[in-house]
């Protein structure tokens, strides 16, 4: 029995589309002189003497051939199975029609006895054959091709038209079988729509689990993007996989299939003026230079790198340790760089590798240097303490180290507010850098050494913006660490040229600071962007809203505010965004003994050795307190 079953399967698949459309030719053919055979039944009965003369048995095969004809011309036979609808059918009625027409020509000009209720009735027997044989045919190629394959049942959440527009679909495809509908309306559930069960969505769990069903498709496209979202998550919560059809205005254009937030610029969340656009950029400074930026493909290294391209620096180095950054911020700097004369190199590679560092400034001849690479998100540094301070802290120091071996003019370290007396290892690895640097600006060099410190920048790969539009998109809930938290910010365009800007005025062992503005609370961001992407926010006041906030509480290492200043007061620079601060650092021989310290706890990969030198050396470091916030306080 299987073995006949795979052979008919073969048969069917191995047929041309031509040949398909021979069979459902053939099929009208026979189908036209069957009709008249039966309603010569209906009216005068098996044995009348009608059935006797020849005029009859004439119009048999006449009717086989105009139905071909027939047929051919309307496109029937071109009609897919699975595709045969309400127009299809109405060219059936034409079909149908025509041939009635053209028995009552036969009926009249032989005169074998049909009455003009018999021509009716033909032709009434003849659309219901050829509508039937239709849909008989495709169940049976659908019985066909579904042998020896497994088929996927399918639920359905949504027993509006769109639901059942999908269920008609499914049930003619091979694989897909619709078993049920979902649907939250009371007045749906317990009765039957299209041919399925409504099921209230209390019952779809064990529904599912009996019925063998693995995917349920959302059918409620006027659904909001958010409701949609919060559904899809408990469904896959149930281990069902979850698709989403579009609504009508998605499809036409007029709404965005996927991100609402997209068009949203980062800075208008600032509450304040940017001042990116408008500040000078100290190009002299770069003119005609070699440029080495290291993190060249992260947030801040990469914005850096286009704005060079208006200083017009001889070459610029994208110094980079991820392949996949460092191949897209490549490609892009060649394309800026077209007619504009600047030489664009890639150099793959971690600023840990003395030996690389060192090829790099001799081979490219590096006169600045801009050290923005690092591992900046806090909770991943502080589950991996050893690999944090190695990059941020020896790193600093072997990139240092080459730029004055290869007589660098200028290196300017990108360091973070983190730094200021740091509850986490990210922070305490930034601030050991920033007290390399300040301990290499105090060397007998050519080299002048200097450091930029600054809060967040929106839209960074570490912000949080990102991330809310991601969770936004999904339906939320959005995610606090608590509702007072606070953070400097800045647009990444602002930031990096207040960092081209600060290293053209620095002098040796310079503090940067950026004013960054008033700090932002983290929930007035995230209130903000949901609204800006047309939602509510849903909480007590407001139970039907779209999008929930949720407090998780402090991470362990994470302030609830931060801060630009380890010590008291800050000096002018010829720019009012850019003040210069005045900190203490260690001596030449404290910062050996760290370094000495540091680099042997690195080799043994001892995490708790780091923390006791981090303690030690990192003024104002206090280990971090794992602070949780009930959710809504």
């Amino acid at each position: 029995m299987q073995n006949s079953k795979s052979r008919l399967y073969a048969l069917v698949e191995r047929l041309t589309r031509g040949q398909k459309r021979l069979v459902l030719t053939a099929v009208d053919m026979v189908l036209a002189p069957l009709a008249l055979l039966l309603t010569f039944v209906l009216i005068y009965g098996p044995f009348h003497p009608l059935w006797g003369i020849w005029q009859f048995w004439m119009a048999v095969p006449i009717l086989a051939v105009a139905a071909g004809f027939a047929s051919v011309a309307l496109g029937i036979p071109r009609i897919k199975l699975n595709a045969y609808e309400s127009r299809a059918v109405l060219r059936t009625a034409s079909y149908s029609f025509g041939l009635m027409l053209v028995l009552a020509v036969m009926n009249a000009g032989t005169g074998f006895g049909m009455p003009v209720f018999g021509t009716v009735l033909y032709g009434l027997i003849l659309f219901m054959l050829s509508v039937m044989s239709r849909m008989v045919m495709l169940q049976i190629l659908l019985w066909v091709l579904r042998q020896g394959k497994t088929k996927r049942r399918v639920i359905i959440y949504g027993a509006g038209n769109t639901g059942m527009q999908l269920a008609a679909a499914l049930r003619s495809h091979k694989d897909l079988v619709p078993v049920a509908f979902v649907d939250d309306n009371p007045a749906l559930q317990a009765v039957m729509v299209a041919g399925l069960k409504v099921l209230p969505p209390e019952r779809l769990e064990i529904f599912a689990r009996e019925r063998g069903v693995d995917r349920i498709v959302l059918a409620m496209p006027s659904l909001p993007a958010p409701k949609q979202g919060q559904i899809s998550r408990h469904l896959k919560q149930l281990g069902l996989e979850v698709h989403s059809l579009p609504s009508f205005a998605q499809l036409v254009g007029e709404e965005k299939l996927v991100d609402r937030l997209g068009a949203v610029s980062a800075g208008q969340f600032l509450n304040r003026q940017t001042h990116g656009d408008s500040l000078p950029m100290g190009a002299e400074a770069y003119v005609g230079r070699s440029v080495l930026v290291s993190g060249a493909g992260g947030s801040v290294g990469s914005e850096l790198c286009r704005q060079l391209i208006s200083c017009q620096p001889k070459k610029i180095v994208l110094f980079e340790v991820s392949e996949f950054a460092l191949y897209n911020i490549d490609r892009e700097m060649h394309e800026l760089a077209v007619d504009s004369g600047v030489e664009i190199q890639a150099v793959l590679g971690s600023v840990t590798d003395s030996r690389l560092a060192r090829a790099v400034m001799a081979d490219h001849a590096v006169d600045v240097v801009f050290h923005a690479a690092a591992y900046k998100h806090v909770p991943l540094v502080e589950m991996n303490p050893i690999a944090g301070l190695a990059n941020n802290v020896l790193g600093t120091r072997t990139l240092a180290d080459a730029a004055i071996d290869a007589g660098v003019e200028r290196f300017i370290l990108i360091s973070t507010d983190k730094a200021v007396r740091p509850t986490n290892i990210m922070g305490a690895s930034k601030r050991l850098a920033e007290l390399v640097a300040q301990d290499m600006a105090k060397r007998d060099s050519a080299t002048v050494f200097s450091m930029v410190r600054f809060g967040n920048v929106l839209g960074s790969s570490g912000s949080v913006i990102p991330l809310f539009k991601e969770q936004i998109a999904k339906g939320g809930p959005v995610t606090l660490t608590h509702d007072e938290v606070t953070r400097f910010f800045m647009t990444i365009a602002e930031a990096a040229k207040l960092v081209l800007l600060a290293g053209s005025y620095a002098e040796g062992g310079d503090v940067f600071v950026l004013d960054m503005g008033q700090p932002v609370r983290i929930r007035d961001l995230a209130v903000q962007m949901i609204h800006a992407a047309g939602y509510a926010v849903k909480d007590a006041k407001n139970p039907d809203g779209d999008i929930e906030i949720l407090v998780t509480g402090l991470r362990p290492g994470e302030k609830l505010h931060e801060e630009l200043l380890i010590g008291e007061g800050l000096l002018t620079t010829p720019h009012q965004k850019i003040l210069r601060a005045r900190e203490a650092c260690l001596s030449e021989l404290e910062l050996a003994n760290v370094l000495r310290t540091l680099r042997a706890a690195v080799a043994a990969g001892d995490a708790e050795a780091a923390r006791a030198l981090i303690c030690t050396w990192v003024e104002g470091y206090q280990p971090p307190v794992a602070v949780t916030v009930a959710a809504g306080k």
